[in-house]
């Protein structure tokens, strides 16, 4: 089977290209850094050929984890043919890349990507022209629309069958050239036996690239004639190597793209994008209008709008457990079958399904958010305010993700540039309110705070942000979290107006994974609640309050005691979020043998405010559920560290209920 390779710059559509040669459905954002690892699929009108979607790169020389994916891939072989694809609207910048990419001198195509952009820019490329002058075959295309793709592939095709390899020039003049064709007779045997062209390893070797030195095995002697030629030539140029490299490759891209490219305006006029960014990432203003649209979110989300879907959709769901009830009745059932069914699994899973809505309210905000390009700005907006807590402006991100999912926000860490950066940010990521959370808030907001629902919700998540922030700042000073962060560079992305088809593929991918948690870990869970909290150990039917489930519930009690659910119910469902974070409310519905329309009720009679307050911040903060918990665990690669982060993660928790039950207990007294 053939193997394509799909390159490029991050955010220049290689997702969305993937999705429509594949049929998949992999999550696309207008923002850089949504890949992190290598997806594959088969290309649906090539048979025998599948493609491998890799993480965005900007060059050959890897300095994030995602980045050595796509070289390593790429320079060791793994693929028959590479698509470089190329933002056609920040062609000088793509450009870099794929003259990186002909140097390895593989089969490839280039794909112009965003022409429909470009068209409405007013900017003109001539393709035929830029396809000549560098030797690289080129196929205009909109990924968005489909436009060329079908072009794309039958072009792919013709070079597989073909090898015809890229045929760009001498792209070096001078000392940087004279000091690469002298690398690159020293090294050419070497190079030769692991099948690299000797002129591509003696660029990488010219510039300093470390894992080329590896690769290769060079002597000492080798080593030593390497570094006087690159001595020489930078004494020569008054410049360091990798600087006049890439000064040298950018000199042949302007060379190039003048003879082809066409601007309607004059380089640096300023955009729509710039006039919104001359507002929204304004010094003073930013952070007010951050803000602002966030407090927009939560209204839209747990206001009327979400309000008044959650409750016509839990009277549904109440009519068909009470229905199947009323059938099971009817049909003579056993009392143990009627409640394993109704007040067991029902119960459970009907608690749970009764927020749906609210989940998709929640990531349909997000989602119009990330793919209209804001949430790139929103993390260049944080970055000042986080880098004073030692965190790197890259943390961002995943940050950010973390109000999605724990999971995808973790592996997210991967883009971070040095080991500290990557688990600090792993550390405090799980703060962030994941969407599993939202029914737990929902379901004590109901019952507690009817009348302050989106003010509420915004406290719970800037209370998971200040805990990460304050985090941030105690782990750094600490031996094990010392140093410097990194540097944060990221390009931010035009503004676009978000596409049904991108906004209804993540809310089908979120309510599917929903509904599949909802029938399967919640399912699973509410029938062995209902089993514990039926039976003793001597395995016979008793009251709740001496069964299995509450001595397992008592045992546990006295750590929640200060927090002011020290009782065996609470413990019971804070035990089970663990498994997934959902099975929380699932779980006392089952405890409490109530509907999802009656347990604020329930609530409102074993809660007082002071301890629903300290049981949502807990459940905010606290360890995360298994799935993160395993991602947390292949990234960070240890279980000694990864038994750090939640305990960590759980200790905070615990502190931070404390301190809002106590000062809600003194609050509530005064009042």
């Amino acid at each position: 089977m053939s193997t394509f390779a799909l390159a490029g710059n991050q955010n220049s559509g290689k997702t969305t290209l993937f999705n429509l040669l594949t049929g998949s459905n992999q999550r696309v954002g207008n923002w850089p850094g949504v890949t992190v690892e290598k997806k594959e699929g088969k290309v649906l009108k090539l048979d025998g050929a599948k493609i491998v979607d890799l993480p965005g790169v900007y060059s050959l020389s890897p300095y994030t984890y995602e980045e050595v994916i796509t070289r390593n891939f790429i320079v060791e072989g793994g693929a028959d043919v590479v698509i470089n694809i190329i933002d056609a609207t920040n062609l000088e910048r793509n450009l870099y890349l794929t003259l990186q990419l002909a140097e390895l001198g593989k089969p490839m195509v280039v794909a112009l990507n965003m022409m429909d952009e470009l068209d409405k820019k007013g900017d003109l490329l001539n393709v035929e022209a830029l396809e000549q002058l560098l030797g690289i075959p080129m196929v205009a295309i909109s990924a968005k629309s489909g436009f060329g793709v079908d072009k794309l592939v039958r072009r792919v095709a013709d070079v597989l069958k073909r090898k015809t390899l890229p045929n760009v020039g001498d792209i070096c003049t001078g000392n940087v050239h004279e000091a690469i064709h002298a690398i690159s007779h020293l090294v050419e045997g070497k190079a030769c036996a692991l099948s690299y062209p000797p002129k591509y390893a003696a660029s990488k070797l010219f510039e300093g690239d470390q894992p080329m030195r590896d690769a290769l095995k060079l002597t000492r002697d080798e080593l030593h004639v390497i570094t006087e030629i690159v001595e020489i030539a930078e004494h020569k140029m008054d410049l360091e190597s990798d600087a006049a490299l890439a000064d040298a490759r950018y000199t042949y891209i302007e060379n190039v793209t003048s003879q082809c490219f066409v601007r309607r305006d004059p380089e640096g006029t300023p955009t729509i994008t710039n006039k919104i960014d001359d507002i929204l990432t304004n010094r003073f203003l930013a952070l007010p209008l951050f803000a602002a649209i966030m407090g927009c979110v939560f209204w839209l989300t747990f206001g009327p709008i979400g309000t008044f879907l959650a409750d016509g959709f839990a009277g549904f769901i109440d009519t068909g457990i009470t229905a199947a009830s009323d059938a099971l009745t009817n049909a003579g059932a056993s009392e143990w079958a009627h409640g394993l069914l109704i007040d067991g699994v029902l119960a459970g899973v009907g608690a749970v399904l009764g927020f749906l809505p609210v989940i998709l309210m929640l990531f349909l905000c997000l989602s119009l958010l990330e793919d209209s390009g804001y949430m790139a700005r929103a993390a260049y907006v944080l970055d000042r305010l986080l880098r004073r807590t030692g965190l790197s402006g890259r943390s961002v991100i995943p940050m950010i993700m973390g109000f999605g999912c724990s999971v995808p926000a973790v592996m997210s860490s991967r883009t971070m540039q040095n080991e500290r950066d990557r688990r600090l940010t792993i550390f405090i990521t799980p703060f962030m309110s994941c969407g599993a959370k939202v029914p737990i808030y929902a379901m004590f907001v109901a019952a507690f705070f009817e009348n302050y629902r989106a003010l509420v919700f915004f406290g719970i998540y800037l209370v998971g942000v200040i805990a990460a922030i304050l985090s941030a700042t105690v782990l750094t000073k600490t031996s094990s979290f010392a140093g410097f962060a990194s540097p944060f560079i990221m390009e931010l992305p035009p503004y676009r107006l978000p596409t049904i088809r991108s906004v209804l593929l993540l809310l089908a991918e979120k309510g599917k994974g929903f509904v599949q948690r909802a029938f399967s870990i919640i399912f699973i869970g509410s029938m062995l609640i209902w089993f514990l909290q039926t039976f003793n150990f001597g395995l016979k039917m008793v009251d709740s309050a001496d069964s299995m489930l509450a001595s397992i519930g008592n045992s546990i009690a006295w750590i929640f005691a200060p927090l002011g659910f020290g009782n065996w119910q609470a413990a019971t469902s804070v035990l089970t979020g663990f498994t997934a974070k959902e099975a929380v409310v699932g779980t006392l519905a089952v405890i409490y043998d109530v509907s999802e329309d009656t347990l604020s009720s329930a609530l409102a009679q074993n809660f007082t405010v002071a301890s629903a307050l300290s049981f949502l911040i807990f459940n905010l903060l606290c360890m995360p559920c298994i799935a993160a918990l395993s991602a947390i665990r292949r990234e960070l690669g240890s279980w000694r560290w990864t038994f750090a982060a939640v305990g960590y993660q759980t200790g905070v928790a615990w502190i931070f209920s404390f301190v809002v039950y106590n000062i809600a207990l003194l609050i509530t007294a005064i009042l």
